[in-house]
């Protein structure tokens, strides 16, 4: 389960891209809620803020996870990612990860350098610091959420084609590869809304089925928010859905029931 809610501040939702207009803006906030059937499992945030970075005003996205009730008994989780990031390229100054997950403890800030083709990840529970080469255009976890939110192919995709991104996370460097399944219109607690779906390859193993097993609802319009999210697990599935939002830079869209 702490690997669902890792997912969940990625969005999933990752090779040198043009960036479009933006998709979002300073201010935007949405909550999502983590279930089992009714049953409350936990919820994960993400907003993004204003910061100064190398002298320049930047992205500051800060995004939490937390179980609740029974889950929290059973599994508990306090997930802090943080990533600072360029306005206008996309690429990330630096990344914040403060996590516990049942115990699993991490304590790390890393500082991109995307000239020399390196990031330097200061470890404060282990008291180290190492650097690691990266390629170019690299994005961490938070920030790739929002580069491919403002991917030019993400509304020209065709059934069955993919995009892929180079993301640093755990100290190293790899391939994030989003599948686009087709579209659904999907019931919500705001009314019908009209979804792009994707499906991340993710590893296969202890937690997931299979590399497949995460499917995400985006909105198809130009916010391009996750909608909801279901993932099959080892023991069972779970689905997180948007509990709430505000500080859109689009009109959020709902269609009208006939």
């Amino acid at each position: 389960m702490k690997k669902i809610i890792l997912l969940l501040i990625l969005f999933v939702a990752t090779n040198s891209f043009v960036v479009q207009e933006n998709t979002y803006t300073t201010g935007e906030w949405f909550k999502l809620r983590i279930h089992y059937g009714m049953v409350n499992a936990g919820y994960a945030t993400l907003e993004i803020k204003e910061a100064v970075k190398n002298n320049k005003k930047v992205h500051h996205v800060v995004g939490k996870g937390w179980t609740v009730g029974m889950a929290k008994f059973f599994f508990e989780v306090d997930d802090n990612y943080e990533s600072y990031f360029d306005k206008e390229t996309g690429k990330p100054y630096q990344f914040v990860r403060r996590i516990n997950e049942g115990g699993y403890t991490k304590n790390q800030e890393g500082y991109f350098n995307q000239d020399k083709n390196i990031v330097l990840v200061k470890d404060f529970k282990k008291k180290t610091e190492k650097s690691f080469t990266i390629p170019e255009d690299v994005q961490d976890i938070v920030s790739s959420f929002y580069y491919l939110r403002n991917h030019p192919k993400i509304d020209k995709l065709k059934v069955g084609e993919s995009i892929a991104i180079d993301m640093f996370f755990d100290n190293e460097t790899t391939k994030f590869k989003l599948k686009f399944v087709g579209r659904e219109d999907i019931k919500t607690k705001f009314g019908k809304v009209s979804c792009m779906i994707f499906r991340p390859y993710v590893q296969a193993g202890r937690v997931f089925k299979e590399e497949e097993s995460l499917t995400v609802w985006i909105s198809d319009d130009d916010n391009k928010i996750p909608v909801r999210l279901k993932a099959s697990l080892a023991v069972g599935s779970i689905k997180a859905d948007l509990e709430a939002f505000k500080g859109l830079k689009h009109s959020f869209k709902v269609k009208v029931e006939k």
